[in-house]
C-alpha cells in the first residue's frame, strides 16, 4: 500500500522535469550560506541583531529587482539562459561576499546575490510549467521541491559543521555547488526550446494578464504574509535558537535540515493525495500550520521542541507551495508566462526585504514572544483569506460552466 502510493504520486512525469530537478538537487545541496549568514553577520563580523536584520533586508531588495529583471528577460530571451547565466554569477558572488569585511561591501554583494540569484526564479516556474501536462502541474512543482529538499536536507547539517571549522567554508561550497549545477543545466537545456502547451488553451483557461487576475493577485497578497512568517527561520530564528535554546550552530543546522528532511519524505504523496483545480481550502489550512508552528517557539527551550515546531511549520509549507504554485502557474498563459511566474516571485523577494525588517523590529523592541505569538495570528488572517478565495473561484466556475456545455 505504502509502495503503491509512492509509486502513483511519481508515475507519469516527463524527462525534462526529471532533469530540471536534477539540476536543482546539485544546485541546493551546497546552499549553505543563507541558512547561516545571519550568524555570519553577528558572530563573525560583529553586527547586533537589527544591523545584520538592514544587511540581510539588501539581499531582498535585490531579490526584488532580480524576479522583476528574471521575468522580463524570460519571456524576451528565454528560461534556460536565463538560468544558466543566474547560477554561474551567483557562484562568483558568493565566493567574493565570504571575503568582505566592511558593511558597505558586504551589503552590495548580498544585493547582487539576492538580484543574481532571484533572476532563477520566473524563468524556473516558466520552464517548469512549459514542459509539464496541466493535469500533474502540482506534482511538477512537487518534485522539483523535493530535489530542491533533498538538497536542502543535506546543506544545513553539513553547514553547520563547516561553520564550526571555518565560516569561510560555506562561501566555498555553496559558491563551487552553484557553478556545477550551470554546467549540469547547460548540459542538458542548452540550446534547446522546450515544448509548450498551445497558446489559445493557455488564454481561454487565462484570458487576461495576470496583473488584471482578481484571484491571483489575492492570492500574491496571502502568500506574502506567509512567505514574511516562514522567512523568520534566515534573520531571527537563528539567534533565538542561540540565545534562548541555547544551541550550537551544529544543532541549528540539524533543526533546519528537519524541514526538508520531512518534505523530501512525505510531501509528493501529500500532494498526490490533496491536489484538486481549486486548492485554495488545503492552502487556508496551510496558513494555519505556518503560523502556529512560530506561535509554539515560547512555550519550550529543548532540541525536541524546536523540532516539533520545525515540523508544524513544515506540514504547512507542504500543504501550500506546491499547490499554490501549481494553481497560479496554470492561470497564466505562455505569453505572460514569464512576468506571472515573476509576481508570484515577488511574493518571495519583497519577504526578503520584510520579514528580516519587520521581525527585527518586533524582536528588538517587543520581545521574541510577540513576534512568535504575531506569526500565529498573522496565520489565522491569511487562512480567513484563503477561505473567501476559494469560495470565489468556486462561484466563477459554477457560473462558467453552462457556456463549456
Amino acid at each position: 500500500m505504502v509502495l503503491r502510493a509512492y509509486r502513483e504520486a511519481f508515475a507519469g512525469l516527463p524527462r525534462d522535469v526529471w532533469l530540471l530537478s536534477a539540476v536543482a538537487l546539485v544546485n541546493r545541496a551546497g546552499t549553505m550560506v543563507l541558512p547561516f549568514l545571519a550568524l555570519w553577520l553577528t558572530e563573525r563580523r560583529d553586527f547586533s541583531v537589527p544591523e545584520a536584520a538592514r544587511l540581510l533586508s539588501l539581499f531582498g531588495v535585490g531579490s526584488v529587482v532580480g524576479t522583476v529583471v528574471g521575468g522580463h528577460l524570460t519571456d524576451r530571451i528565454g528560461p534556460v539562459r536565463v538560468q544558466a547565466s543566474s547560477l554561474a554569477a551567483g557562484g562568483i558572488v558568493l565566493f567574493l561576499l565570504g571575503r568582505c569585511e566592511s558593511p558597505s561591501a558586504i551589503g552590495a554583494l548580498a544585493f547582487l546575490l539576492g538580484l543574481i540569484g532571484d533572476a532563477f526564479r520566473p524563468a524556473n516556474a516558466a520552464l517548469l510549467t512549459a514542459i509539464a501536462p496541466p493535469d500533474r502541474l502540482m506534482r511538477a512543482f512537487a518534485l522539483n521541491r523535493l530535489a530542491i529538499n533533498v538538497g536542502m536536507t543535506i546543506a544545513p547539517a553539513v553547514g553547520g559543521v563547516l561553520a564550526r571549522i571555518d565560516y569561510a567554508w560555506l562561501f566555498v561550497v555553496d559558491g563551487a555547488t552553484c557553478l556545477a549545477a550551470a554546467a549540469l543545466f547547460l548540459a542538458f537545456f542548452a540550446g534547446r526550446s522546450p515544448t509548450t502547451e498551445d497558446d489559445d488553451e493557455a488564454a481561454a483557461r487565462s484570458g487576461r494578464g495576470p496583473w488584471r487576475d482578481g484571484v491571483f493577485l489575492a492570492c500574491l497578497g496571502a502568500a506574502f504574509v506567509v512567505a514574511c512568517i516562514f522567512m523568520q527561520t534566515m534573520s531571527t530564528l537563528p539567534p533565538y535558537l542561540r540565545e534562548t535554546y541555547r544551541l550550537r550552530e551544529d544543532a541549528i543546522g540539524l533543526l533546519f535540515a528537519i524541514n526538508p528532511l520531512v518534505i523530501t519524505l512525505f510531501e509528493m504523496v501529500l500532494v498526490h493525495r490533496v491536489q484538486r483545480p481549486n486548492p485554495l481550502r488545503i492552502v487556508a489550512l496551510a496558513a494555519l500550520f505556518t503560523g502556529g508552528g512560530f506561535a509554539l517557539l515560547p512555550h519550550g527551550s529543548t532540541f525536541a521542541f524546536g523540532a516539533l515546531a520545525m515540523i508544524v511549520v513544515t506540514v504547512g509549507e507542504m500543504l501550500d507551495a506546491p499547490l499554490l504554485g501549481g494553481f497560479l502557474a496554470g492561470r497564466a498563459a505562455p505569453r505572460f508566462r514569464g512576468r506571472a511566474m515573476a509576481l508570484y516571485a515577488l511574493v518571495f523577494s519583497g519577504s526578503l526585504v520584510a520579514a528580516p525588517e519587520l521581525g527585527g523590529l518586533v524582536y528588538d523592541r517587543l520581545g521574541p514572544e510577540a513576534l512568535w505569538h504575531g506569526c500565529g495570528v498573522a496565520g489565522v488572517v491569511v487562512a480567513i483569506l484563503y477561505l473567501a478565495l476559494a469560495r470565489r473561484v468556486d462561484r466563477a466556475e459554477s457560473a462558467a460552466a453552462p457556456a463549456d456545455r
